[in-house]
């Protein structure tokens, strides 16, 4: 591939967003029917007492869904806030169950929407309304430079869109007006200018909840969704070294920048604060900066380690050590912009510390995957996810110790009955080995001495999926790899089926001469990039790419041995399938490499390379 995103690539990613600009991203999927095997719903909590106060409250009927639904009313608020050097205004409704008052009050739920969206689309106005009818004080606001909010787009920096939520737990503490004069005395509280609140909310609304908590520790529970770990892994992954350079998820990262772009005339303002330049518009400078070194093609050591710097900044890897919310992580296993690793890392770390956490991976992400009886924060009853929700809430929000928050780890199993369960999430357990034939064996001794090549091509020659094609609805082609610019090795067909639940990981060694030519040139777009993915092979041939995920990987040295941690995934291989493991040149979805880099893999009985996987039940070979 050539050094930067070509023109045709530009095209395309800007045909992309646009379509997106008019289906921005969804949280919530509709349930169609019951979810299975709930681990028991929290209590409902319910008040009574006065009417609702407040200058524009505008009453509302409660919604038929959920049990003995409670009637609320909406005030529509606006605050000013100091958010990353500006001063700008975020525009609010406050959901007020009936009933609750200063003599009665109610723990509150604070909420945001995903990018592009508001406080007003359809998934975040559905939790607010769906809290309020549950007997909590909803507060759903309009992230930082989205809807009517002012300020610039800061990736949910702690010290912008941080500190602009933990000002609305000011208001839900009594401690501050909003800009009307309306003040909260209802919001049950833990001490002094403490209020009982929780955050939920998924991506871009995910991931604040984090940066919100970890510069205001009064936040109680956390339910962050479909969110990120590190932007850096995010938008340019490399699963192979985190230290070196990724490889740039073009189609992903150049739709939303373009979302964001579009912002100031999706939603027209003279407000001030939501411009910054003519050259990075909505966004702050160094957001831009990222995204225009990425499209570069070019990555020379001081700019790249700046750019990784700042993504990093702005994601929870750099300051979940300041986070002590009880957190319920929530992640989908369709989704190639936030894959499982991402929901992993942020769960392992909080554990860590101390941290209550729990992780349920959900069928749909940003990539689809809805199925019937999965979450609809509309109705949270009636799925397996929402009534871990609603216990989450009632264990830490209501302080109701009976309250079952469940098990350490849950993941929807397609095809099978409920969620499975775990006290910890599954450990690499078998052992593969790439033999010189092709195949996947499952014991060294079985390892054919042999060696086989592949070679990029200049245009991409492998594909995984077309990103946005889920959000908006356009079909997407069969992933395919174009024979000769890939190396496959397939196991024996199964005798009994495989559940395979977590991350695998694979140890390779590659010879590519034109790559070590040019691999210290201090631009690490000279290094080999290569792409490993998994694929079930049913008894016609017929491959499936499980949710289309690949691992991207930017090979730091290929001199020396590396290992590649595949996307996390849920998937059962019958019996009579075969697993194959890929590695491939390109991937439409990325860029790719610099010049042409052949590439050859040497196996022998005593030095080949492995894939090692985390399976629940069965065994390959």
């Amino acid at each position: 591939m050539s050094r930067a995103v070509p023109r045709s690539r530009k095209v395309l990613a800007l045909v992309a967003g646009a379509a997106a600009l008019a289906a921005p991203l969804a949280l919530a999927a509709p349930a169609e029917a019951v979810g299975t095997e709930a681990a028991g719903a929290g209590t409902e909590a319910t008040g009574a007492g006065t009417e609702a106060t407040g200058a524009g409250t505008e009453a509302t009927g409660a919604g038929t869904e959920g049990p003995a639904a409670a009637p609320y009313t909406v005030t529509p608020l606006r605050f000013t806030v100091e958010a990353g050097g500006r001063s700008c205004v975020v525009d609010a409704d406050l959901y007020r169950p009936a009933g609750v008052d200063a003599a009665h009050p109610a723990p509150a739920v604070l909420t945001t929407n995903g990018f592009g969206g508001s406080k007003s689309d359809g998934s975040t106005a559905a939790s607010g309304k769906a809290f309020a009818e549950r007997g909590y004080v909803s507060l759903v606001y309009s992230g930082l430079g989205f809807g009517k909010s002012g300020c610039l787009i800061s990736l949910d920096a702690p010290e912008a869109d941080g500190r602009a939520a933990a000002r609305l737990v000011d208001f839900l503490a009594g401690t501050r007006a909003a800009d009307d004069g309306t003040r909260a005395d209802f919001v049950t509280q833990d001490g002094a200018g403490d209020p009982r609140v929780g955050m939920i909310g998924g991506s871009y609304g995910g991931a604040v909840q984090l940066a919100a908590a970890s510069v205001d520790p009064r936040i109680d529970a956390l339910v962050p969704l479909i969110t990120w770990n590190d932007l850096a892994y995010a938008l340019a992954p490399n699963a192979a070294d985190r230290a070196t350079p990724g490889v740039f998820k073009w189609q992903w990262a150049n739709g939303f920048y373009l979302i964001g772009e579009g912002q100031p005339l999706l939603s027209p303002s003279l407000d001030p604060s939501r411009i910054n330049s003519l050259g990075c518009l909505h966004f702050v400078t160094d957001a831009c900066d990222t995204v225009k070194l990425l499209n570069s093609g070019r990555y020379p050591a001081d700019a790249t380690e700046k750019m990784l710097t700042y993504a990093r900044s702005v994601s929870p890897v750099s300051y979940l050590d300041r986070v002590t919310a009880p957190t319920l992580v929530i992640q989908g296993q369709s989704d190639s912009l936030f894959n499982l690793n991402e929901a992993r890392a942020t769960y392992d770390r909080l554990r860590e510390r101390g941290v209550d956490t729990r992780m349920i991976w959900q069928s749909w992400g940003h990539s689809g995957g809805q199925r019937p009886g999965e979450l609809d924060l509309g109705n949270p009853e009636g799925s397996y996810v929402g009534q871990r929700v609603l216990a989450w809430f009632d264990r830490y929000l209501h302080e109701n110790t009976a309250a079952d928050a469940g098990p350490a780890f849950a993941w929807y199993r397609a095809g099978q009955s409920g969620y499975g369960t775990a006290d910890r999430v599954p450990a690499l357990s078998q052992r593969l080995y790439l033999s010189g034939d092709g195949k996947l064996v499952d014991n060294r001794t079985k390892v054919a001495r042999g060696s086989r090549q592949y070679s990029n091509w200049l245009v991409p020659t492998s594909h995984s999926e077309s990103s946005l094609a889920g959000m908006i609805g356009l079909p997407d082609p069969r992933p395919y790899d174009i024979p000769g610019t890939y190396l496959g090795w397939t196991s024996a067909p199964l005798t009994a089926p495989v559940d395979l639940v977590g991350a695998p990981k694979a140890t390779l060694q590659v010879v590519s001469p034109a790559t070590e030519r040019v691999q210290d040139s201090g631009d690490a777009a000279d290094k080999l990039v290569l792409f490993a993915k998994l694929y079930d092979v049913a008894p016609d041939g017929t491959k499936t790419l499980v949710n289309r995920l690949v691992a991207p990987g930017r090979v730091p040295d290929v001199t020396r041995p590396f290992t590649v941690e595949l996307p996390g995934i849920v998937h059962r291989y019958e019996t009579g399938h075969r697993l194959e493991f890929v590695v491939a040149a390109s991937d439409t979805a990325y860029s790719g490499n610099r010049g042409i880099k052949p590439v050859t893999v040497v196996s022998a009985p005593e030095s080949t390379g492995t894939l090692s996987l985390p399976l629940v039940e069965g065994r390959v070979g």
